[in-house]
């Protein structure tokens, strides 16, 4: 069952193309990966796919709800982080609190940060704010969950805990599109990957075909991450 479509997408700045006929799709319990180098059009897509930024043209179709991890964390620094977790599905959702806090709980633990619970944002490591960030997104309950290079504002000794957590959220079959520069993890936990540069799709397919590709400009990129 697909949970998103994408036909045909086109988003201009300033007369400048950054997406040009993008055409993509993901079907529940899938894993995407968007890999591509800088400007290529990557965060764009996502911005375009969860509303953040209009589509100047194409169609976005949706089967259910989203929820998007910033790269930044984008955490209320004012609110503790239980209330970052809860305040959204209690007054947004208009869920029990009971029923939300309890679940928040359970997402904490999951996310090895039980003892954390009201703590303030600036208490807190880089790697522990963007779990307390997947934590807030999983609490809406959503059926497709996006990422914007969840790592890219983490120092390289706390990515990997980042990415163990992404990883285990693919081994429950939740259904995922990342964009991401960490290519060993795009090669090992996506389902289909997507190659951009200049803002087109230049190759797509499973990790095995797009990371054994022989298009040369493929190669040069890869290659960059094999040095």
């Amino acid at each position: 069952m697909k949970l998103l479509e994408i036909k045909n997408l086109g988003k201009s700045f300033d007369g400048v193309e950054v997406l040009k006929d993008i055409s993509i799709s993901v079907n529940r319990g899938e894993v995407l990966g968007i890999i591509g180098p800088s400007g290529s059009g990557k965060s764009t897509l996502l911005r375009c796919a969860t509303g953040l930024e209009q589509a100047d043209k194409g169609v976005i179709s949706y089967e259910g709800s989203y929820g998007l991890v910033f790269q930044n964390f984008n955490l209320f620094p004012h609110y503790s982080v239980m209330k970052n977790i809860t305040d959204a599905p209690i007054k947004v959702q208009k869920r029990e609190k009971a029923e939300v806090y309890k679940e928040a709980r359970e997402l904490l633990k999951k996310m090895g940060l039980s003892d954390r619970e009201k703590a303030y944002p600036f208490q807190l490591s880089g790697g522990q704010k963007q779990r307390v960030s997947i934590a807030r997104a999983l609490a809406m309950n959503p059926d497709i969950l996006f990422f914007d290079e969840p790592t890219s504002a983490l120092d390289p000794e706390l990515t990997g805990e980042i990415l163990k957590v992404i990883k285990e959220l693919a081994n429950e079959n939740m259904t995922m599109v990342i964009v991401t520069h960490e290519m060993s993890f795009a090669q090992n936990v996506a389902d289909h990957i997507i190659f951009m540069e200049d803002g087109y799709i230049l190759e797509e397919g499973s990790p095995e075909e797009v990371f054994g590709s022989s298009n040369e400009r493929m190669k040069m990129f890869l290659g960059k991450f094999c040095e």
